[in-house]
C-alpha cells in the first residue's frame, strides 16, 4: 500500500496548483505577505501520502490530520522536529493522535530534495495550502485567509476517485443566498468581525452533532411563521434566548474570550436541532422554539418540486421533489420556505449531507443548495 499510487492525487493536482498559483500571485501584486505557491508533484506526493494514511487505522483510530505546506520560517512559534520524519502513510498515521485536534498542522516542506514532516504549527500565513483527512478516502484541500480571519475556504473534496472543485463564481449567481456567499469565503473580507457568518458556525455545527436536524430563520418582528407551524409549540422559549443575538451586538468583538463565547452560544443552539423536529431562529439570531412540528400553511399548495443546485464545477442545476433529496425532514423545509418566502431553513441529514432551502425570485421557486463540500 505504501508504494501504490493513488489516481486521484494525479488528477488533482494540476488543477489545484492552478488554483493556489493564480491566487498566490494575486496576492503578492497587492503586496501581501503570502505561502509559497505548491508545484504539481509537490501536489502528487502530499495528496497521496495522506490518501493512504487515511485507510490505515492505528490501534483502532483512523487518522485525522491536517497537513500544510510552508517552511518552519513562515511559522509562528513552530514546534520543530530534531529529525524531520517521513511523508509516509504509516508515519502519518502513527503521529495523527498527537496532532488531530483542530487548528494543528503538520508541517510540510522540502530537505535534501524530498518531502518530509519538519514539526506542528497553529499558524500559517495567507493561502498556505492545507489538507485535511476528514474520513478514510475523504480529502479536503483548504487555504487560509490569513491570521486576522481565522477563516478558511474550501477549494476542492477528494472522495474515493471522485474530484470536487469548488466553484468560486457559485457565489456570484442571482438569488445567492448571504449564507452560501460565506460559506464560499472567496470574496470575504479581511476581518474576522467582517467575515464571521453566524450561520456558517451554526451550520458546521448541526453537522458535526451527526443527528440530523433543521434549524429555520425567520425575520425578527414578525410572526407570520407560525402559519406554517402546528400549534401549539410544544419547546417555544419566552422570552426568547437572545445570547447569540447579545454577542453578535457586542462592541469587544473579534476578542479571543468573545469567539469563545460565540462559539459555546452557536453549539448550545445547534445541539438543539438534534431533537426532533425543526428549530427556529430569527434572522437577529434570538432563538424562538425547538423541536417544533412544520406544517402546510392553509390554503398552499403543496410543493412539488425544487431547483436544487451544488457549487461544484460542471454541476448542473436539476429539479427534483424535495423528499429525494432526503425524506420529510428536507420536504417540510422546503414547504415552510415556500409558505414563508422570507424564510431560510437549514437541513442537515445524518450521513453528513447539507442542504440550504431559499426562495428564488428569478426561478419563482424554493432553490434547494447543497453545501456539504463546504462544511468539511
Amino acid at each position: 500500500m505504501d508504494t501504490a499510487r493513488y489516481g486521484g492525487a494525479k488528477t488533482a493536482a494540476s488543477r489545484v496548483a492552478a488554483h493556489f498559483a493564480n491566487h498566490i500571485a494575486a496576492a503578492e501584486r497587492d503586496g501581501q505577505t503570502v505561502a509559497a505557491a505548491p508545484g504539481i508533484s509537490t501536489l502528487e506526493t502530499i495528496i497521496d501520502a495522506a490518501f493512504w494514511a487515511s485507510l490505515r487505522r492505528e490501534e483502532g483510530y483512523t487518522p485525522k490530520i491536517s497537513l500544510a505546506y510552508l517552511s518552519p520560517e513562515q511559522a509562528a512559534r513552530p514546534m520543530v522536529f530534531e529529525r524531520p520524519i517521513a511523508l509516509a502513510p504509516a508515519t502519518l498515521a502513527k503521529v495523527a493522535p498527537a496532532v488531530e485536534r483542530a487548528g494543528i498542522h503538520l508541517g510540510v516542506w522540502e530537505r535534501d530534495g524530498e518531502l518530509s514532516v519538519w514539526g506542528t504549527t497553529r499558524t500559517i500565513p495567507m493561502y498556505c495550502f492545507v489538507l485535511e483527512v476528514s474520513s478514510p478516502g475523504l480529502l479536503v484541500i483548504k487555504h487560509h485567509r490569513g491570521e486576522e480571519s481565522g477563516k478558511y475556504v474550501n477549494v476542492a473534496v477528494l472522495e474515493g476517485d471522485r474530484l470536487m472543485m469548488i466553484d468560486e463564481n457559485a457565489s456570484s449567481l442571482p438569488d445567492c443566498p448571504p449564507l452560501l456567499t460565506s460559506l464560499l469565503g472567496f470574496d470575504a473580507p479581511a476581518s474576522w468581525a467582517q467575515s464571521l457568518h453566524v450561520l456558517v458556525q451554526l451550520a458546521a455545527s448541526m453537522r458535526a452533532h451527526k443527528r440530523g436536524g433543521a434549524l429555520l430563520v425567520v425575520p425578527s418582528g414578525s410572526e407570520a411563521w407560525r402559519e406554517s407551524i402546528v400549534q401549539p409549540v410544544l419547546y417555544a422559549v419566552r422570552p426568547f434566548f437572545s445570547e447569540l443575538a447579545d454577542l453578535m451586538q457586542d462592541p469587544r468583538a473579534e476578542g479571543q474570550r468573545w469567539q469563545e463565547a460565540l462559539a459555546r452560544a452557536v453549539d448550545v443552539v445547534a445541539g438543539l436541532t438534534a431533537v426532533d423536529g425543526a428549530t427556529i431562529i430569527t434572522d437577529r439570531y434570538e432563538l424562538l422554539a425547538f423541536g417544533a412540528k412544520i406544517g402546510r400553511r392553509d390554503g398552499s399548495p403543496r410543493i412539488e418540486s425544487v431547483m436544487v443546485t451544488e457549487p461544484i464545477e460542471g454541476s448542473v442545476a436539476t429539479t427534483m421533489n424535495p423528499v429525494e433529496l432526503g425524506g420529510t425532514r428536507h420536504l417540510s423545509a422546503a414547504q415552510f420556505v415556500h409558505d414563508q418566502q422570507n424564510a431560510v431553513a437549514l437541513v442537515a441529514s445524518q450521513d453528513g449531507r447539507f442542504t440550504v432551502f431559499a426562495w428564488s425570485p428569478c426561478e419563482t421557486s424554493v432553490h434547494a443548495h447543497r453545501v456539504e463540500a463546504l462544511l468539511l
